[in-house]
């Protein structure tokens, strides 16, 4: 066993928005093997550009500590793997942990006597024990906690959050035995401003991140069903939010479309995990099923206010504006728009799609249909405004509604501009 951190060699897999800034913070204080099996990320970091816009050329060339590599054969000087790969859903709901196995496969090819794997990926309680270390013996032909060691210490990145850095983010840590975790503490601890908390286990560690974003998911479904009664009742919600905001002890959630490869994601590690040893899980399915049902919910608000309005509805005209699942930030991954977009093709409306943040080349894959890069006036029969990007609001709600014909809908699904200067919001 590594018993100093000094003779740690740090070896960072996966370049995603995990990966990269973890990456770029190590390196500020020791030399980092920076790898990514994606040929073409790699040649874009070499060359100062990162697609997911967070670190800009400066930042990424100015490290003499940084190696950017797709070359498995460099790996093996390391003795320390930091796994940051993404842990998605299926189709089904269901756990993929091809990426995470496969990573798992990889490391353990190359790992030697006394090296330590540590998993930043988020997983169910019990996974890095039960999946991933029979994969590392299985490949290395070592020994778990005899010839090799592991280490969890979730990711808490927030991407496009220019002031939650990862420097300022306490952190959890774990280890596979005691002497593991305090190595583990103290090599977060060069990067971390702000301290660690360490985990009894690892299995701890896990289940404290998976219920982070199963908590948030929680009391999102909760002011997103409050949100459907009060429209109901023809309250208007954030007044609502606004006045019982005014206790102490009243959480600030607002409704909203809910995606992204955590709040979307994380409550199904669980649910999973829970159905196999025989738990049925009740409150969490329920706040996942009225999550993922507002999407269509927002489409059909919209149609049913179009209607009133007597707008025709077969062959409007409507622009959507974002398609992330966040604001400032360039990820379109599992954004809760797309079910927006899907419900509303159902009426044989004319789309179109806006987002300055998000890669063309990626909406044109998932959409069938380039993004527009610029906006004619006086042609949209509706305007849902999806994400609270500070570009549009820079835009000025006057600037939205010049795009509009005389009768239309604007839908400001994140409460960016002053309910008096748009028709309908959540």
């Amino acid at each position: 066993m590594i018993s100093k951190i000094k003779k740690l060699k740090l070896a960072i897999i996966g370049l995603g928005y995990v990966g990269l800034p973890l990456a770029l913070e190590f390196a500020k204080k020791r030399k980092i093997i920076s790898f990514d099996i994606n040929k073409k990320r790699i040649e874009e970091l070499n060359s100062g550009i990162d697609k997911n816009l967070e670190f800009n050329k400066d930042e990424l060339q100015k490290s003499k500590n940084l190696n950017f590599t797709h070359n498995i054969e460099h790996l093996k000087s390391s003795n320390c793997y930091i796994i940051t790969v993404p842990t998605p859903v299926d189709r089904f709901n269901k756990p993929n942990l091809k990426p995470l196995i496969k990573a798992s496969e990889m490391i353990g090819k190359i790992i030697k006597k006394r090296d330590l794997i540590i998993y930043e990926s988020t997983v169910y309680p019990g996974c890095i024990e039960e999946e991933c270390v029979p994969t590392l013996e299985k490949f290395s032909k070592l020994v778990f906690n005899k010839d090799f060691f592991c280490g969890y210490s979730p990711e808490r990145i927030n991407p496009g959050d220019k002031f939650h850095t990862i420097s300022n983010i306490k952190k959890i840590t774990s280890g596979s035995t005691p002497k593991i975790l305090d190595l583990v503490d103290k090599l977060y601890n060069e990067i971390i401003s702000v301290g660690t908390h360490k985990a009894p286990n690892i299995k701890v560690a896990e289940a404290a991140k998976v219920i982070e974003n199963t908590q948030r998911d929680l009391n999102i479904a909760l002011i997103n069903e409050l949100s459907i009664l009060f429209g109901k009742m023809n309250i208007d919600t954030q007044e609502v939010l606004d006045a019982a905001g005014t206790k102490w002890n009243f959480l600030p959630f607002k409704p909203g479309l809910v995606g992204g490869h955590c709040i979307g994601v994380d409550p199904y590690y669980l649910t999973y995990k829970a159905k196999n040893i025989g738990y049925k899980p009740k409150v969490i399915l329920a706040g996942r099923d009225i999550n993922d049902k507002m999407g269509a919910y927002v489409a059909q608000k919209l149609i049913k206010e179009m209607k009133k309005k007597k707008i025709k509805i077969k062959h409007s005209k409507i622009l959507i504006m974002g398609l992330t699942f966040k604001e400032n930030c360039s990820d379109t991954r599992n954004s809760g728009i797309k079910k927006v977009i899907s419900e509303l093709k159902k009426f044989d409306v004319k789309l179109d799609l806006y987002d300055p943040w998000a890669d063309n080349t990626e909406i044109k894959e998932n959409y069938k249909t380039f993004p527009k890069s610029k906006l004619k006036k006086n042609i949209y029969d509706a305007i849902v405004i999806a994400v609270a990007h500070d570009k549009f609001k820079s835009l000025g709600i006057n600037y939205i509604l010049s795009l509009c014909k005389k009768s239309h809908i604007i839908f400001d699904l994140k409460n960016v501009f002053n309910s008096k200067k748009v028709d309908i919001r959540l």
